[in-house]
């Protein structure tokens, strides 16, 4: 498959790239450092040739003074490395560092600090509908998501199941993360349930038949694995009691889509509207990260039920976005947006649904779901 251009821009000197496994971080870097020293950590002869002795990194860089840019790929694998690239840094080596890693766990356990801020850190997400461009299709993205590993398959499905597989045996077995892998292969099934909805972990809890505090612990795994993330409540200048909980999503739809079980109770709508909620979620993830945007993304919901799905708040963007899985704009899928308005006049008001016309109903701008995830474009405003 030809190489898709990313929206990702690289900062200027050395850098951290982080992003879950699959995500394209290396073939971006092999296409854009063709020259570099490359140190693939996910080789088990380098991997525990470094981890015997870290000092040999400054011999192989001293050993390729025409290599201008080392990459260190997984550098999660080894932390103790960061130590010489940091003492290299320091002695003012004109070699440029890129460190990419898939899971953050082992690099705060180790109290690394990153280079003490020698290094920026940048993340790389899965596939935006922008960067496929006319290749992009709604429907096989809500069902496999975009991961390019997964995207580039001829076999989708099996390459989604066998990715999920793969973190839970490579990264939380094989690094003894947790001591009942059982317990957390159920903790998945049961949190998945979870993704695009309020967090309640004590439910969460009593459904895995461990205590809430094992869940917490679970959730944090997942979340250094760079699986999943958490949504605040927006709370600013509040008007109205709201709830305390965050929202939950994986970092991929594709990830949901192979951790959620399917059954004859299912009601197909229900399971679209999660995986359609959380494909704009991570868009915006992607979007307001590459922009480079001070802003944050939350949702909206009252203690009388009023919700809005998403909220992206910021010196330059103040936007309330509510996803509806149907073709077609009913008054009632406004409600939500129009009590917000009401307590944040300064906000615009956008409706993303499965229909094909752009409307604007009642000051509510409500935008077809294929037309609003190819409009997000970093640097470009909202569609």
């Amino acid at each position: 498959m030809a190489m898709v251009p990313r929206f990702f821009e690289p900062p200027q000197g050395h850098y951290f790239l982080f992003g879950p496994r699959g995500t394209g971080k290396s073939t971006w870097l092999r296409q854009s450092f063709p020259d570099a020293l490359w140190l693939d950590l996910l080789a088990p002869d380098l991997e525990r040739r470094l981890a015997a002795r870290p000092e040999r990194l400054r011999e192989l860089v001293a050993g390729a003074p025409e290599k201008p840019v080392v990459v260190v790929d997984e550098v999660q694998r080894v932390p103790a490395l960061l130590t010489v690239v940091h003492q290299l840094i320091e002695e003012k080596a004109a070699t440029r560092f890129v460190l990419t890693g898939s899971s953050a766990r082992k690099l705060k356990a180790a109290g690394v600090d990153l280079l003490a801020g020698r290094a920026v850190v940048r993340t790389m997400h899965p596939f935006m509908a922008g960067e496929l461009g006319d290749s992009f299709d709604l429907a096989r993205a809500l069902s496999h998501g975009l991961l390019p590993v997964v995207w580039d398959s001829a076999a989708p499905h099996d390459t989604l199941a066998a990715y999920v597989g793969l973190y839970v045996k490579e990264e939380v077995q094989a690094e003894a993360l947790v001591r009942d892998l059982g317990g957390f292969q159920r903790f998945l099934e049961a949190i998945s349930f979870s993704h695009a909805a309020v967090l309640n972990l004590t439910e969460v809890a009593r459904e895995c038949q461990v205590k809430r505090k094992t869940v917490e612990g679970y959730l944090g795994i997942l979340e250094d694995l760079l699986l999943a993330f958490e949504v605040p409540v927006f709370t600013r200048r509040a008007r109205r009691q709201l709830t305390s909980h965050p929202k939950l999503y994986f970092s991929d739809i594709g990830v949901f889509r192979a951790l959620r079980p399917a059954g004859p109770l299912d009601r197909p709508e229900e399971v679209g509207g999660a995986a359609l909620e959380g494909l704009v979620a991570q868009h915006l993830r992607a979007w307001i990260d590459y922009s480079r945007l001070d802003a944050e993304l939350s949702f909206w919901r009252t203690r009388a039920g009023s919700e809005v799905d998403l909220v992206v708040y910021g010196p330059d963007v103040f936007a309330a976005i509510e996803v509806k899985h149907t073709a077609e704009v009913r008054r009632s899928d406004l409600r939500s947006l129009l009590s917000f308005h009401a307590d944040y006049p300064e906000a615009e008001l956008r409706l993303v649904y499965r229909g094909s016309e752009t409307l604007e109903v009642e000051g509510v701008r409500c935008v077809p779901a294929r037309a609003f995830l190819g409009g997000l474009v970093p640097g470009r405003p909202l569609a």
